[in-house]
This record gives C-alpha cells, sequence and structure tokens, in this order.
C-alpha cells in the first residue's frame, strides 16, 4: 500500500482540485451550489490525476527515462517495487472509477434534461482519460513532444475550472470573468510541471524526451516560468477589481508571499536538484490561493445578502 501511495503522488493532488474549488466557490457566489456536484467533480479531478500519474510512472519505467540520471524521487516501477503489469491493472482500475465518477457528476450535474451536454461532458470525461493515459505510454506519447503544458493548461486550468462551474449554471453567460483565475490556475499548474521538466532537463535530454523546457533550453524555461507565475497573479489580480472587490476581499494576495519567494529562488537557481522541493511550494501555495479566493467570493455572496436583506 506505501508503494502505491507513493506512485500516486499526493503531494500534486491539492493542485489538481483548485480549478474546481474556484469554480464551485464563484458558482456560490452567485446563489448557485450543489454539495454531490462538487463531492464528484473532486473525485474525478483526483481519479484524473492520479491516473495520470500512474501512466507517467509506466511510461517512463518501461522506455527508460527514468534511469539513474533522474534527479527526483525514484518512481515505483523505475526502483522495482511494482511491475509494470501491475502498473496497467492500476491503470485501467483508476480509469474506470474515473469514469464512473464523472457519469455520476454528469448525472448529478444534468440529470435527463440536458442530453447534449451530458454526451458533451461524457466525450470530455474519455478525453481526459486518454489524454492522460497517452501524455507518456505509446511511441507517439505527446509528452516526449512538448505538449504537456497545453494538456495541463486545458484539463487542470481551463476545463477543471469552468466545467464545474457550467455544471452549476448551464452558461456562460454570467461566469465569462472565470475564465480570468483560470487561465491563472491553468497558468500555475504549467508551472508546476515546468519546473519538473527544468529539474529533469538533462536526463529527458539524454533519454529522447523532448519537452518544451528541452526544446526551449533552461534559461528560456527559466522566462517561461516567470510569465507562468507572474501573469497567473496579474489576472487574479485583474479578476478581483473587475468584480469590484472590497478592499478586505483582497486576502487572497497572502498566497503571493509563497510564490515571490519561490520566483526568487528559481531565479538564483544554478543546480537542478533543488528545483525538487519547489514543486511541492507552488502546488501548495496554488491550493492556498484557490482556497483564500473562494473565501473572498464567499465573502462577496454573504455582501449582497446583507445589501438585499
Amino acid at each position: 500500500m506505501k508503494h502505491w501511495i507513493q506512485a500516486a503522488r499526493l503531494r500534486t493532488l491539492p493542485l489538481s482540485v483548485s480549478g474546481i474549488i474556484v469554480g464551485s466557490f464563484y458558482a456560490m457566489s452567485q446563489s448557485m451550489f450543489n454539495w454531490k456536484i462538487v463531492l464528484f467533480a473532486l473525485s474525478t479531478t483526483l481519479g484524473l490525476q492520479i491516473l495520470s500519474n500512474f501512466a507517467n510512472d509506466y511510461g517512463d519505467g518501461v522506455k527508460g527515462t527514468d534511469n539513474e540520471d533522474r534527479i527526483g524521487p525514484k518512481r515505483a516501477i523505475q526502483s522495482g517495487v511494482i511491475t509494470p503489469k501491475a502498473m496497467k491493472r492500476a491503470m485501467l482500475f483508476t480509469s474506470v472509477l474515473t469514469m464512473f465518477s464523472a457519469c455520476l457528476l454528469i448525472y448529478c450535474s444534468f440529470k435527463t434534461y440536458h442530453f447534449g451536454y451530458s454526451l458533451f461532458f461524457f466525450v470530455l470525461g474519455l478525453l481526459a482519460v486518454a489524454s492522460a493515459i497517452r501524455y507518456t505510454v505509446g511511441n507517439s506519447a505527446y509528452g516526449y513532444r512538448g505538449y504537456g503544458d497545453l494538456f495541463v493548461f486545458i484539463f487542470f486550468g481551463l476545463v477543471s475550472t469552468m466545467g464545474i462551474y457550467f455544471m452549476f449554471a448551464k452558461s456562460l453567460q454570467d461566469g465569462y470573468l472565470l475564465l480570468l483565475p483560470a487561465t491563472a490556475i491553468g497558468f500555475l499548474s504549467v508551472g508546476v510541471l515546468n519546473l519538473n521538466n527544468m529539474r529533469d532537463e538533462a536526463s529527458d535530454r539524454k533519454s529522447g524526451k523532448q519537452t518544451l523546457v528541452v526544446r526551449m533550453g533552461g534559461a528560456n524555461a527559466k522566462k517561461y516560468h516567470y510569465f507562468l507565475v507572474i501573469g497567473a497573479m496579474l489576472l487574479v489580480i485583474l479578476f478581483a477589481v473587475l468584480n469590484d472587490f472590497h478592499f478586505d476581499q483582497y486576502l487572497f494576495l497572502i498566497a503571493y508571499i509563497p510564490m515571490i519567494k519561490h520566483l526568487k529562488t528559481v531565479r538564483n537557481n544554478t543546480n537542478p536538484r533543488d528545483l525538487d522541493p519547489e514543486l511541492k511550494k507552488l502546488a501548495l501555495s496554488t491550493f492556498m490561493l484557490s482556497v483564500l479566493l473562494s473565501l473572498c467570493l464567499i465573502y462577496f455572496l454573504s455582501d449582497i445578502l446583507v445589501n438585499n436583506a
């Protein structure tokens, strides 16, 4: 059990639910909420993240990308504690559970009244599961061609945040401003992946894994990282301004403190090995930002209710 928990890479899970939290509480700020939708959205997203982690362990393990040159923690197949066959079974099992959770989510959201929406989100769920697997698995794995950033941005940023809101509202007409924090969370999620690829640049280059970092080089990868993190911070501030936040609703700025410290660490870094702890720091900072921003949105709702009383 310990090895399977390690293979699931728990430190990545808070990051994966950040979009769900913000999208759900934005819907709540508009007087729309259903705990069943939130519960199944969280379980679906966590299942997708765990599946992605299992698939990465398997794909990089059988390809030999995870070897003695890799800087990060040893993965399950690399260290031999889990066999490739067992990991494939775990991927299948996790895929089934994730799609089952997705079906429950779709039913709780649309019941039998919106067949078109239900079909769209079912297909989207299948695409998400397939994308999580194909990141490193197979001869045409897109993570080996530099497209992993795009997958993370779309599914853990836009789809996660905007999708859960749509399941409440059945429309994006009143939620277009949510695109700003959705993009921000997507940027920060990509930032975590970028850190991972910066850490593993030498071993990835040697094994032929053409990540975006390998393609652009370490110096440009740092500039790309600044763009992702600083861009995310500015987008959330713009979201607050456009929503007319009161001065005491800017509590989310507290999450910027560890992010700024993180940027200084990345700027001064000369040893890729030292970037490994930064993955957890940026992931937890993103999660903290989503929670604090959500609390500010609930404050916004309570203020509306008081004014209407």
